[in-house]
């Protein structure tokens, strides 16, 4: 059934592409897809209108070819797929003169030959291709399949299209030579095309003032010119490259870096991607629960370490575990842990299957058994959290989606009432 559901989907999804020939705006990489998606859609909304960017997370087979058409999926409803085919129907055989001018869609990749996939339905303009990483590693094999097909996000694009690369990624970067559009770049490292310089992430996590002049402040340069620029709510320097993409989009279509800049003062970064919500106790919690690779539980922690204190508190992360990482997920999980170490975090709560790995990580590389806890699952790891988080402390909490999380968000935010609103995976599908 899944198979045919797809086969139709593309069917109408290819034609409509053809029909309306919007400008695609396609996005993949093993980290940032989505907040880079969220990005380039504040940059362009007010100078370019009439465009739609993927439903929720519908990044695959099934759920692009839906955000092609402008519908929620119809779930296990054989009647809500039935409207869905007449709505499809009725963009090819009728004009739909509000059609979207332009389709960001960021496209993930599971498994071999995914974007190849993707990009025949709806094939792109502009490619951008954020990092190339170990997420579903698991599925590919090694790191150079997953770069294989990460890079034809851009090898598919012709003369005429653009190339957007991050340029500080090694891997990502040696995927330039396979594509013969035109090509801009973005990083904070030397040779990048669109830079960030000299930013500075204004913090306090003191009670007095939380939450407030939190964010990024940097110069973005392109081609020897330089404006301020400021992402509010913004503390992991990481989460600059999602807008320096989009920075580089715009350029692409023409922008200035001035009305660049003044629309990422718009950004927010998606529910569960480095948000800051208030804690119980006057604690601050950096909520980074959507998902979890190393490359992203590295910076989330590094940024962690950073952050600045006016008072007493402590750095505290609660790790779930990083999932389908295959024969690197015993490494990977010590790893991290021993970066917990080596940043110097204060306490460090490990949840999930491969909490133990995490905690002989750390306890090997400087934490002792007083600093380290290891709990069976998210719920365990919020009601620990909840007897323990004191006035300023700071607290890191991540994991992979199946570890949940969020969940331990919930019971230590000082204000559960808004969960619905502030938390990923708040829906009632999830909550059953």
């Amino acid at each position: 059934m899944k198979k045919i559901l797809c086969l139709i989907l593309r069917f109408f999804a290819k034609r409509i592409i053809h029909k309306y020939a919007p400008v695609v705006i396609g996005i993949t990489g093993s980290v940032g897809k989505t907040s880079t998606k969220e990005a380039i859609f504040t940059v362009l909304r007010k100078k370019c209108p009439g465009l739609r960017q993927n439903i929720k997370n519908y990044n695959n087979e099934i759920g692009l070819p839906l955000t092609i058409i402008g519908v929620d999926t119809g779930g296990t409803n054989l009647i809500a797929w039935l409207k869905i085919f007449i709505k499809a129907a009725g963009l090819l055989f009728k004009v739909d003169v509000n059609y979207p001018k332009i389709l960001i869609l960021e496209m993930g990749a599971d498994k071999p030959n995914d974007i190849e996939y993707l990009i025949k339905i709806a094939p792109c303009q502009i490619g951008v291709l954020t990092k190339i990483g170990t997420a579903h590693i698991e599925f590919f094999g090694s790191i150079e399949k997953i770069a294989e097909e990460k890079q034809k996000i851009i090898s598919h694009l012709d003369s005429s299209g653009f190339a957007i690369v991050n340029f500080d990624d090694a891997a990502a970067q040696k995927a330039l030579k396979n594509t013969s559009a035109q090509i801009i770049t973005f990083g904070v490292g030397a040779g990048a095309d669109v830079r960030a310089l000299e930013s500075t992430m204004q913090s306090s996590a003191s009670s007095a003032d939380k939450n407030c002049n939190l964010g990024l402040s940097f110069k973005l340069n392109y081609n020897g010119s330089s404006v301020p620029a400021f992402l509010p709510n913004i503390v992991g320097v990481h989460q600059i490259y999602p807008a320096l993409a989009a920075a580089s989009v715009g350029i692409s279509l023409g922008m200035n870096l001035v009305e660049i800049s003044e629309a990422l003062r718009d950004y927010l970064p998606p529910k569960g991607r480095m948000n800051l919500i208030k804690g119980i106790n006057n604690s601050l919690i950096i909520d980074d629960t959507y998902n979890a690779s190393p490359e992203a539980a590295v910076s989330a922690i590094e940024t962690l370490a950073q952050m600045k204190f006016t008072g007493t508190g402590r750095k505290i992360a609660a790790l779930g575990d990083m999932l389908e990482l295959g024969d690197l997920t015993e490494q990977s999980h010590y790893n991290v842990g021993k970066f917990c170490a080596e940043q110097k975090i204060d306490i460090l709560i490990c949840s999930g299957k491969f909490a133990e790995i995490i905690k002989r990580g750390a306890i090997e590389h400087g934490l002792n058994n007083g600093q380290v806890f290891a709990v069976d699952n998210s719920d365990a790891a919020g009601q620990l959290l909840k007897n323990m988080l004191k006035n300023d402390d700071i607290l890191l909490i991540k994991g992979s989606q199946a570890s949940r999380m969020e969940k331990a968000v919930k019971t230590v935010m000082a204000e559960p009432d808004t969960a619905t609103k502030l938390l990923v995976r708040q829906e009632s599908t999830w909550l059953e």
